[in-house]
């Protein structure tokens, strides 16, 4: 049965990745992206908005339940990275990460949960990173935003279950995408050692769990957070 599906940062990496596998299942994608979407498609809607704007996503929802009856998923997918040593980390640096991870996430699933309600299986799915549990030196701003994802979630999960929405998380480790594209290959390679699978994780690796939390059989599943790769 196809689905209504609500993707950020839609416009490249794994949000691009994700939209096109929504797609090929003949789902209803909106995405939306600081940028304009690279394609068309009949069964993709686009928004392109700074989703740290809450008065954009506010607009964004606005119109978006012109368009659909519902939401089945939404998958907060944005994010930004900014790798630097603590002692050299702007403050400004570490409020643009803080209102895209945090506040975007926060902004799309709150606007969302209305339409949400609507769904006979309605599931959020955010993103973290493996930079949390292994603590990477380098990524103090990035980790502490994903570590308030990861509280977001957990709360969430709890606070939405009596309306049926699960609420859940993955935490990638590193996917050749931009996000990563300013982190030298030394640190890549480290990183990837201290795993117990040695190897980058693609967009397939993240799209498998992304399909397990939106299955209509994982409804007991709710407030976990999944890190891929076996971290040590």
């Amino acid at each position: 049965m196809s689905r209504f599906i609500l993707v950020t940062g839609s416009s490249r990496g794994l949000g691009a990745s994700l939209v096109r596998h929504f797609l090929d299942r003949g789902d209803t994608v909106i995405g939306c992206a600081r940028s304009e979407a690279s394609f068309s498609q009949p069964n993709y809607l686009h928004h392109a908005i700074d989703i740290a704007d809450d008065e954009a996503v506010k607009a964004m929802f606005f119109s978006v339940r012109k368009q659909v009856p519902h939401l089945d998923a939404v998958i907060n997918n944005a994010g930004i990275a900014r790798m630097n040593a603590f002692a050299l980390t702007p403050p400004q640096s570490l409020r643009d990460i803080l209102a895209v991870n945090v506040l975007g996430t926060f902004s799309c699933s709150q606007r969302a949960i209305g339409l949400l309600r609507k769904s006979p299986a309605p599931r959020i799915v955010n993103f973290t990173t493996v930079a949390v549990p292994l603590q990477l030196d380098g990524e103090a701003a990035y980790a502490a935003s994903k570590s308030a994802v990861e509280t977001l979630t957990r709360i969430m999960a709890r606070e939405l279950a009596p309306f049926n929405i699960t609420c859940n998380a993955i935490g990638p480790s590193p996917i050749q995408t931009d996000l990563i594209k300013g982190v030298g290959e030394e640190k890549i390679a480290r990183l990837v050692a201290r795993q117990a699978i040695h190897r980058m994780a693609t967009p397939e690796d993240v799209i498998n769990v992304v399909d397990f939390f939106l299955s209509p059989g994982s409804g007991m599943v709710t407030g976990q957070i999944v890190y891929l790769g076996g971290i040590s």
